[in-house]
């Protein structure tokens, strides 16, 4: 099973991705948690259109990608893992682990060096949030998050199905904490110490720049709790919150050429948590 996961590792991801992204498209039609405020059909289109392009451009340029790196890491006994020898289901758990916590410090990084923050933007400017917010992303961006994976892989050592598994949950969980969805309170509550909700998530998208910065996590929700960055609730409420950046709240832009040029013609604002004045 293992080995038909990994020869076939473009069409499971595919199919991973469109029936997540399908399930979650249908919960947001059922029950909406916050009304939208941009035509969907616009922003569909160019969010979409952004995710073929940063698809082709991982393609062209990593043409392995994660899983590709992992295959050689095990050939040639790189990184720790493939050193120390631990039990299978041991060494997938915390190569998953491992991985989920750079994810995390990722992410901070990406709201902590302005530069980076450009890049991030892209992602926070959406006026809206919902299922195609958690694959909107800037191509350099996503190309540096990809170098900076393989590079962790070739570090850790992880089992290739651990790789394969951990893309899987990382996009599923992304495209499910970006929901247009509410859950029961008290079912929200027990998720949140084992995965990122998307009414955790949706703080993280407010324009107030403090809650922008908290709840980085997009996958396991516990690195928010014990490295201090985790809020609860937003101030204004989920329905009265608003989505986005501050200084970027013009619903006519938003187009792909607008979103592959805002890195270069935008200013930073007040997000970057290094030039946030702290009380």
């Amino acid at each position: 099973m293992i080995d038909w996961l990994t020869a076939n590792e473009p069409g499971v991801r595919l199919g991973a991705f469109g029936g997540v992204f399908l399930l979650m498209a249908a919960w947001e039609i059922v029950a909406a948690r916050r009304k939208l405020v941009v035509s969907k059909r616009r922003r569909w289109l160019a969010n979409l259109v952004l995710v073929a392009l940063n698809t082709a451009a991982l393609r062209l340029i990593f043409p392995t990608a994660a899983v590709g790196a992992a295959m050689v890491a095990a050939e040639r006994s790189w990184g720790v893992l493939n050193q120390v020898g631990l039990p299978s289901i041991v060494a997938v758990a915390v190569s998953m682990v491992a991985l989920d916590l750079a994810v995390y410090l990722q992410h901070v990084m990406f709201h902590a060096v302005p530069a980076l923050w450009r890049l991030h933007m892209v992602h926070h400017a959406d006026l809206d949030f919902d299922v195609t917010t958690g694959t909107r992303f800037h191509p350099l961006e996503i190309l540096i998050s990809m170098s900076i994976k393989l590079a962790l892989v070739v570090l850790i050592g992880p089992p290739v199905v651990a790789v394969l598994l951990f893309e899987i949950m990382l996009n599923a969980t992304a495209m499910f904490n970006h929901g247009n969805v509410g859950l029961p309170a008290a079912m929200d509550r027990a998720l949140r110490w084992m995965v990122v909700t998307p009414d955790m998530h949706r703080v993280h998208h407010s324009v107030d720049a403090s809650e922008t910065n908290s709840n980085f996590g997009f996958n396991l929700p516990w690195w928010d709790r014990l490295l201090g960055t985790y809020q609860d609730q937003p101030a204004a409420g989920h329905e009265g919150m608003r989505i986005g950046v501050e200084h970027l709240q013009d619903s006519g832009l938003q187009g792909v050429g607008w979103m592959l040029r805002l890195p270069f013609a935008h200013k930073t604002g007040a997000y970057p948590i290094n030039r946030r004045t702290w009380s």
